[in-house]
């Protein structure tokens, strides 16, 4: 209990500093920013460029759209978009550890199949994503199952399991692979079948390294499904959120910056709920020696 309270106290002064450093920059720097030559070194100040914090707090209470028959508030839009793109990076990442699970036991189990597959499994994660979306979203739309069409959050789902797949899988092949020598050689003397030690001796030794990686792969999953709604035009997220509040913003950036805190408490959301699992599993924290 006393480890979380550290680390949500951490997070909050982690907030503070970055709100402080922020008007610390608007109050220091210059309004035009510094400009060396023809490059821009530092950036603008203004209010158009970085609007005070509690500017952008205080558009959160505003109407999305003046005038309006029904009047949503800006922070009602922005928490309905980071809902939608929670439940996709969330379903993105269950499908990315399932696989990267599934991968990394067959890895440690054939040693031919690790040395074939993990240089692979590295390379995907140099393509850049924004060429990926538009491939998968168009690939998705021939799809069709049983009546079902494929569906835009389909894609962004498919994105952020990508995403999440690489963290978890060599996190679970690195836990795995952790046990000692001698507590495998017990096993063995003990006529241990594979199964059996996986399931006593190699998952339960997994846990200290798949905690962090599944911290990681939530992370990349959001990202990963921010990035494909951006890309893919999906709606009702917080990346098109963002896009739209973007290009509306002419003499006032500030109702962007609400989608932007949006997505940054997403992200910790996120690693919250990974947090549970680290609770669930604590039983395991000392099995790595």
């Amino acid at each position: 209990m006393g480890s979380r309270s550290r680390a949500v106290a951490t997070t909050v002064a982690a907030f503070v500093l970055l709100i402080a450093l922020w008007e610390l920059a608007k109050l220091v720097l210059p309004a035009a920013g510094v400009t060396i030559g023809d490059t821009r070194v530092l950036p603008r100040t203004d209010d158009s460029a970085m609007p005070h914090v509690w500017t952008v707090l205080g558009r959160l209470t505003e109407p999305e759209v003046a005038g309006a028959a029904t009047t949503r508030s800006v922070a009602a839009a922005v928490a309905s978009g980071a809902l939608f793109t929670l439940g996709l990076a969330l379903g993105g990442l269950l499908i990315g550890g399932v696989f990267g699970v599934l991968l990394a036991v067959a890895m440690q189990r054939f040693g031919l199949l690790e040395r074939a597959a993990l240089p692979y499994v590295v390379a995907s994660q140099t393509v850049p994503l924004i060429a990926i979306a538009p491939l998968v979203a168009g690939w998705g739309g021939n799809i069709a199952i049983l009546g079902w069409s494929w569906q835009p959050w389909a894609s962004v789902m498919v994105i952020a399991a990508y995403l999440a797949f690489f963290p978890i899988a060599v996190g679970m092949l690195r836990g795995l692979t952790s046990p000692a020598r001698a507590d495998v050689e017990l096993f063995r003397t003990l006529a241990a079948g594979w199964w059996t030690t996986l399931l006593r001796l190699r998952l339960p030794a997994s846990v200290p390294h798949v905690v962090p990686a599944v911290r990681l792969a939530a992370a990349a999953a959001v990202v990963g499904a921010i990035v494909a709604e951006i890309s893919t035009g999906t709606r009702g997220g917080i990346g098109r959120l963002i896009i739209e509040y973007a290009q509306s913003a002419t003499g006032d950036p500030s109702r962007m910056y609400t989608a932007i805190l949006g997505a940054a408490l997403l992200g910790l959301v996120a690693a919250g709920a990974v947090g549970l699992l680290d609770v669930g599993l604590r039983r395991y924290r000392g099995s790595v020696r």
